[in-house]
């Protein structure tokens, strides 16, 4: 039988192989966390390599996502189907072995990471999701959930601002299944940390509630193991600080920056094989470690015991299992259609001007019960967002069975914590904030689109029109440049039915994220047929038209569609000939056949007019050199919103009289 050694040997054997063949990659970390890895894959993971997407599988985040030939190793050692060769193309065009792990779940890569601190704090939705869970399917006698959330970080994941805000909440909401390795080198990528991270690293996790094991040697498997046991014991989440020696085995440069971010060299790779007693060739397992590694015995008895409560617990409680499946998958329940289709049909009737983010709750407060899986949240600022729903319940540390989080200050967190709960399954989340405060969580929206998750973030207060606050919490640029993150979706809708529509859309949507960007100010409700609602979801419809060919098309979004409306009526009963078009999703338009936008924006118009309370940038490719944006060119200011929007020109006057000027010019021309 082969000794522990040898099974962590061969991680770091294809781990400094595979980076030497790319001639790219950072060998250190796997190197360094391998015997952290044999003892915790071997003797504590509970998965199953012939089904990675077992419900109750343990997860496992590398934070440290640098340190992607550690996964990939032990995932191919254990038996996922990561074949050898993907191992030798490493980094290459096409492999599944990404420089960063990309979110795999058939392989075993649970999320996708890179972004230092983004992954420990998926791991904490994650663990959030497992709870919740539980509380809400668990029974007497049967533990339908019941699984951990085991992490790898570094230095780099505890000095990014995130680690701070997720691991704080973390402790706050006890998450004894949470189980962290801090991989404590003392090294980064600018050489030894003591330069610049001093911190009291188990002083710092201890005030935030958790249990900390400080200096565990992190090569000596006895202890990694007495950690494990005495972190599953504590009812709070964990935090295990391994000492190690990055790239260890390589005698010229373990415990130096040289192993972080670049190949070994031949000369040190060869020179590492005699230091651990490695004889074999590159990419080489003798068939022993190879038998000791392979987990798909054991999982499969694992998945089959489980299989078997699950059996028992589905005849005594066949409706909880059924819904337990139908989350799981990411089905909605059966009678989703019927009703938001009844919901959309009387939101029409709502009758008085209201802010999107109260027609938002609105929708929350009528999809909200049919939906066990919505959970909801939102950074300090619940009564502004609207997030909290009729049926929403916040939970506590003590309490999972609600289906709201307040999240704190903590906007980044809150994003990442979503995509976590998102990448377990079982919960459609949802988080608000301002939409100013997005730049505070926008590379975990930049992750959500990346991995396609979904994950809804409600974002009001959405303008200049939010007011008095000033230019500080004004959003101008921030609609522009969440709308240019592929595959996000993005809705600014303009009354209640539009909000309605949107929030349909967000819940369906299975392959990617979606903002829902919502006005402080009250919006009157717009008039529409019954085909102008089903045109809603085609991103961009025309709203009101002259019923002939129009002189001058107005496009608009949110709170200035009904700006664009009131300037249409006052041209009109001048004799001229307008469209309203609005495009409350411009991404979604954009993928509409050449046929329906022509439809919309004939290119025969070319008097073209774009009214957003934003930067006017995106939006020259809708009117062409010959049009006009009514936009935004600077910062707003602290004022009513009714001064501002005069200020800078969201006006009817000044939208009729720039449609006027474009006529006039349009005449000249011909």
């Amino acid at each position: 039988m082969p000794s522990r050694r040898e099974l962590a040997n061969a991680i770091r054997a294809l781990s400094m192989d595979a980076v030497q063949a790319a001639n790219s990659g950072h060998p250190g970390a796997p190197m360094g966390m391998a015997d952290i890895a044999e003892v915790l894959w071997n003797d504590h993971l509970k998965h199953n390599p012939g089904n990675p997407l077992w419900a109750d599988r343990d997860r496992f985040v590398l934070s440290n996502g640098h340190g992607s030939m550690l996964l990939y190793s032990v995932l191919h050692l254990t038996g996922y189907p990561l074949e050898l060769e993907q191992l030798r193309r490493f980094r290459q065009l096409g492999a599944h072995t990404a420089g960063h792990p990309e979110r795999e779940p058939a392989l075993g890569i649970e999320t996708t990471t890179g972004p230092l601190g983004q992954g420990l704090a998926n791991a904490v939705g994650m663990a959030l999701a497992e709870k919740t869970l539980a509380a809400r399917f668990n029974k007497p006698g049967f533990n339908l959930i019941d699984h951990y959330t085991w992490v790898f970080l570094g230095d780099g994941c505890l000095m990014e601002g995130i680690s701070h805000e997720a691991c704080s909440l973390a402790g706050t909401l006890k998450l004894g299944k949470l189980i962290c390795f801090y991989d404590d080198n003392g090294i980064s990528i600018d050489g030894e940390t003591h330069g610049w991270f001093t911190d009291d690293t188990p002083k710092r996790f201890a005030s935030y509630g958790w249990h900390v094991v400080p200096r565990v040697d992190g090569h000596d498997p006895e202890a990694i193991a007495r950690a494990i046991r005495e972190a599953k014991s504590d009812n709070r989440p964990s935090l295990i600080c391994c000492q190690t020696i990055i790239g260890f085995g390589a005698p010229n440069k373990q415990g130096t920056e040289a192993t972080h971010g670049a190949p070994l060299g031949a000369d040190e790779v060869a020179a590492a094989r005699v230091a651990l007693g490695w004889p074999h060739a590159p990419f080489v397992v003798p068939d022993d470690i190879r038998a000791a590694w392979d987990a798909r015995k054991k999982g499969a008895e694992a998945e089959q015991s489980w299989q078997q409560r699950f059996d028992a617990y589905r005849a005594q409680f066949p409706d909880l299992a059924a819904e337990f499946e139908r989350r799981m998958r990411g089905d909605l329940p059966a009678n989703w259609d019927a009703v938001r289709d009844a919901y959309i049909a009387e939101a029409p009737q709502s009758g008085a001007s209201i802010a999107t983010r109260q027609a938002s709750q609105q929708a929350l407060n009528a999809f909200g019960p049919v939906l066990p899986e919505l959970f909801g949240g939102s950074a300090d600022l619940t009564p502004s967002n609207n997030t909290f729903r009729k049926d929403s319940k916040a939970i506590t540390g003590d309490d999972a069975a609600g289906n709201y989080l307040h999240y704190g200050v903590r906007e980044f967190a809150m994003a990442a914590i979503m995509n976590g709960m998102a990448l377990h399954g079982g919960h459609i989340p949802y988080g608000g904030t301002f939409l100013v405060f997005s730049d505070y969580a926008r590379n975990a929206l930049r992750m959500a689109a990346l991995m396609h998750l979904r994950s809804l973030f409600v974002f009001t207060h959405d303008s200049i029109g939010l007011g008095e606050d000033g230019p500080t919490h004004q959003p101008v640029e921030h609609v522009a440049s969440l709308r240019v993150i592929p595959n996000m979706s993005l809705w600014r809708p303009c009354d209640t039915i539009e909000t309605a529509v949107a929030w349909g859309h967000a819940i369906e949507r299975d392959d990617g994220p979606t903002c829902l960007v919502l006005t402080r100010q009250a919006l009157p409700l717009q008039l529409r047929s019954l085909q102008q609602v089903a045109d809603i979801r085609r991103g961009g419809y025309v709203l009101s038209d002259s019923g002939e060919t129009p002189e001058c098309i107005l496009i608009a979004t949110g709170s200035e569609v009904a700006l664009a409306t009131e300037a249409a009526q006052v041209l009109s009963a001048r004799g001229r000939k307008v469209r309203v078009v609005s495009i409350p999703n411009v991404g979604l338009f954009e993928k509409q056949d050449a046929a329906w936008r022509e439809r919309v924006l004939p290119s025969s118009v070319t008097c073209r007019v774009v009214v957003e309370a934003g930067v006017k940038d995106a939006w020259w490719r809708y009117v062409g050199a010959r049009g006009a944006i009514i936009g935004m060119d600077t910062f707003g200011a602290s004022a009513p919103a009714k001064d501002l929007f005069k200020k800078f020109g969201f006006t009817v006057d000044n939208v009729v009289s720039t449609v006027e000027m474009m006529i006039g010019s349009e005449a000249t021309r011909h």
